[in-house]
C-alpha cells in the first residue's frame, strides 16, 4: 500500500512539475513578446510546443506571433518566411481539432497577411478562404468576439475597396466588442486578444 502512495505521489508531483514548467514557459514567451522579442518569442513558444504536445496553445502562439510580425511588412523573403513558420505551426493543430474557432481564425488571419502583403497578388487567391474559415468558425462559436470582430473587419476592408456601405460592418463591430466584454478565457493562457483593435476599427467607422 505505500508503494502503492509513494508511486502516485511521484507521478502526481512529476504532472505538477510539467504543469509548472509549462506555465512558467508560456509565461516567459508572452514577457518576450511584450518586450517586442517577436523572433525569441515565437522560438519559444516552439519549444513549449514540441515538449507539450497535448496543448494547442503553443503552436497557436507561433502563428499569431509571425502572423502579427508580417503585417505591414513589405519584404518578400521576410512575410514568406514569417507565414510559412505561422501556416506549419498551425497545420499541426488544425490537424488534431479542424472544429477549433479560435485555429479557425487564426488560419483566417494567415491568409489575410498574404493579402494585406500584396492584394494585387493574393487576394482572389486567399479572400474567399479567409470568409470560408470565419463561417465555419461562425458555425461553431458565434458569441465568440475574435470571430465577430475578424470577420467584420475583413469584410469592411472589402467594403472600403469596393465603394459599399460599411454600417451593417460596423454594428457587427459593436457587437463584438459587447462580446469581448463578457467573454471569459477557458485558461489563463487562452485567447483574449481583440478589444484594442476592435475598439480602433469602431473609431473609423465614427
Amino acid at each position: 500500500m505505500k508503494k502503492f502512495i509513494f508511486a502516485a505521489f511521484i507521478l502526481v508531483s512529476g504532472f505538477a512539475q510539467a504543469q509548472g514548467q509549462f506555465e512558467q514557459g508560456m509565461s516567459k514567451a508572452f514577457s518576450l513578446w511584450k518586450e517586442g522579442k517577436n523572433a525569441e518569442a515565437s522560438a519559444m513558444f516552439e519549444r513549449i510546443a514540441a515538449a507539450e504536445k497535448s496543448s494547442w496553445l503553443p503552436n497557436y502562439y507561433v502563428a499569431l506571433v509571425n502572423t502579427i510580425s508580417s503585417f505591414g511588412n513589405k519584404d518578400k523573403e521576410t512575410v514568406n518566411a514569417l507565414l510559412t513558420k505561422a501556416q506549419t505551426a498551425l497545420d499541426v493543430e488544425m490537424a488534431k481539432d479542424p472544429n477549433n474557432a479560435e485555429i479557425l481564425v487564426m488560419q483566417a488571419m494567415i491568409y489575410t497577411g498574404w493579402v494585406a502583403f500584396d492584394p494585387m497578388t493574393y487576394a482572389m487567391q486567399y479572400s474567399g478562404k479567409v470568409m470560408e474559415m470565419y463561417n465555419k468558425a461562425e458555425a461553431i462559436a458565434p458569441e465568440n468576439p475574435r470571430v465577430v470582430f475578424g470577420k467584420a473587419e475583413f469584410e469592411i476592408g472589402g467594403a472600403k475597396f469596393f465603394g459599399t456601405d460599411i454600417k451593417p460592418l460596423c454594428a457587427k463591430i459593436d457587437k463584438s466588442i459587447s462580446l469581448f466584454a463578457a467573454f471569459k478565457p477557458e485558461t489563463p493562457f487562452s485567447p483574449k486578444w481583440g478589444l484594442d483593435r476592435a475598439l480602433e476599427v469602431q473609431k473609423g467607422c465614427k
